[in-house]
């Protein structure tokens, strides 16, 4: 096994409209004034721009991301990343299939992890990052609610 890799799937239940959710995560340089573990966004290109992001743990990761899948009528959008992380994630907007629930979102992400610090600790470690990217994530679902709602009470 390659303590380096990881693979995550989450998914997301959102009352709120799926093409408002599409047009939310579309727009990746406006990611750090909702999800707060990503503090920064700079667009290198058409396509490309790099991320930086920090959960709990005292470290930064680094990556150059480019879009490979931006595509409206089936709201999937993905990107591939090297860097401090190597590989992809992808963003599915469906219809919900809860009650209550307008939108399923499922996030998807297999990357292997570059950063020497944290390469050389991955197996000590690895329940540690397990748990702040669980952090990040859950800060990015209550951002994107409160985006969504802040959106929502422009649109009335």
């Amino acid at each position: 096994m390659d303590w380096s890799h990881y693979r995550f799937r989450r998914t997301w239940q959102l009352d709120a409209e799926p093409d408002a959710v599409y047009r939310v995560l579309e727009r990746p340089d406006d990611y750090p004034a909702w999800w707060p573990q990503i503090r920064e966004v700079r667009q290198t290109g058409d396509t490309t721009g790099m991320l930086r992001f920090r959960s709990l743990l005292p470290y930064d990761l680094v990556v150059s991301a480019r879009s490979v899948r931006h595509d409206p009528s089936t709201r999937v959008l993905e990107a591939a990343m090297t860097g401090d992380l190597e590989g992809w994630f992808r963003w599915t907007i469906t219809p919900g299939t809860v009650p209550g629930a307008r939108t399923r979102l499922l996030y998807e992400q297999e990357v292997v992890v570059r950063k020497p610090l944290m390469r050389l600790l991955s197996v000590p470690c690895r329940p540690l990052f397990l748990a702040n990217h669980a952090l990040m994530m859950r800060g990015g679902r209550h951002g994107l609610l409160a985006r969504l709602a802040a959106d929502a009470a422009h649109v009335v």
